[in-house]
């Protein structure tokens, strides 16, 4: 069970409250990525202090390092990572493509998922061999660490989610490229939905401690295929659903998958979309109805130095330009985060051209910081029937 409630609507933007067994969530709410345990260069208590909700965290990667057997032993990941909070667990069905198809079509991981943007994704011309291998029944990866072979069915992610013990866990998709056709599209959509029905009954084989379970509408960029599967996983009886997989080749494909998918399913269930955080991205996404997303996108930006900032084009300070050498102020005038109340911007550029770590997370710190009050404002304009104007104030005034 997921209790959730929704306290406001703004047209299509919902403002709620989602129950777990640690905690309740506001939402929408922002998600930062943790995905082997850790949100990468910050400790628990700075995420505590920053006022972080809940943390998402990759099966695929803990299974590897250290084990779900040991992660058990000390307690589950709560504890093992000394977070009170809710946890999310993806399933790994994100590195079947990260592994798989984005190795074969050179699309770069971390490269951004929209390849016909203004040319702005690199495709990458050094094509690997894929670490995976999908079947009907199971996914056969080899382990980019050591090369051994690890098989994920539906039914055995599940019973790893399980002994992470994370609050919201998510069942073993198959994550399609924007590159591929309608027929493969179509089958590996089908695909995810008989692994969903899997896993679905794996989850309910076994107690669930609290635990909820997601499913995840896939159907790539292609209007009717995206309209089945929302109404396939709707019908399921999960307890929320997930978006993920391709949303197309450009944002303006992100939005109609989300227009054509979220009015589909149940309204008094939470809907997850993976892997979207850029400034102008929530906005959008949130008033389309999404309650809860994830993205590596402020963390990845602090380790090279970018900070977000109200007064930069895209809201990307890059801290190493020699503008800020010998500048006093803080990244934000009007941030309280612990990097604005301590340190000047000329600092922070020092600690970066010296390489020095402990600039990665006072970075991290503000950029979380950023995206978490980012939030509280989206939630009050919500409850207000203000988020026209919210948007319009941030997207109008950079």
């Amino acid at each position: 069970m997921l209790p959730f409630e929704i306290l406001a609507q703004d047209n299509n933007a919902r403002a709620g409250k989602l129950f777990t067994p640690h905690g309740a969530i506001q939402t929408p709410s922002f998600i930062p990525v943790g995905t082997l345990g850790a949100v990468k260069s910050l400790s628990s208590d700075d995420l505590h202090r920053i006022g972080i909700q809940a943390i998402i965290a990759n099966t695929y990667h803990l299974h590897l390092q250290p084990g779900e057997e040991l992660i058990e032993e000390m307690g589950g990941l709560h504890r093992f990572m000394n977070w009170e909070r809710p946890l999310i667990s993806d399933s790994g069905g994100f590195q079947i493509f990260s592994l798989g198809v984005a190795k074969k079509h050179g699309v770069g991981k971390i490269a951004s998922i929209f390849p016909n943007k203004n040319n702005s994704v690199r495709l990458n011309s050094n094509k690997t061999q894929p670490l995976i291998k999908v079947e009907e029944d199971s996914v056969e990866f080899i382990s980019y660490l050591d090369g051994s072979k690890h098989r994920f069915t539906p039914e055995r992610v599940i019973e790893i989610e399980k002994r992470l013990g994370a609050d919201i866990i998510l069942v073993l998709d198959e994550c399609t490229s924007p590159l591929h056709d309608y027929a493969y599209t179509m089958e590996a959509m089908n695909r995810t939905h008989r692994w969903a029905l899997r896993a679905l009954n794996q989850f309910h084989k076994s107690t669930s401690q609290g635990q909820a379970l997601l499913g995840i509408v896939q159907g790539g960029a292609y209007r009717d295929l995206r309209e089945q599967s929302a109404v396939f996983i709707r019908d399921q009886g999960f307890d929320g659903f997930a978006i993920g997989g391709s949303l197309g080749k450009s944002k303006e494909d992100m939005h109609r998958v989300l227009e054509w998918t979220v009015p589909l399913l149940s309204q008094d269930k939470p809907r997850h979309l993976l892997g979207i955080g850029e400034i102008e991205d929530i906005f959008e996404v949130v008033k389309r109805g999404i309650d809860l997303f994830d993205c590596v996108f402020p963390t990845k930006m602090a380790h090279t130095g970018t900070l977000l900032t109200r007064k930069a084009k895209r809201f990307r300070m890059h801290i190493i330009n020699s503008c800020f050498k010998d500048d006093p102020y803080p990244i934000e005038n009007n941030c309280n985060c612990y990097t604005c109340s301590h340190y000047s911007r000329a600092y922070l550029r020092h600690l970066f051209l010296n390489k020095e770590p402990f600039a990665i997370t006072l970075a991290a710190i503000h950029n979380l910081c950023f995206l978490e009050s980012l939030m509280h404002q989206i939630r009050d304009a919500i409850k207000k029937g203000q988020l026209s104007e919210l948007t319009k104030h941030w997207l109008t005034s950079t």
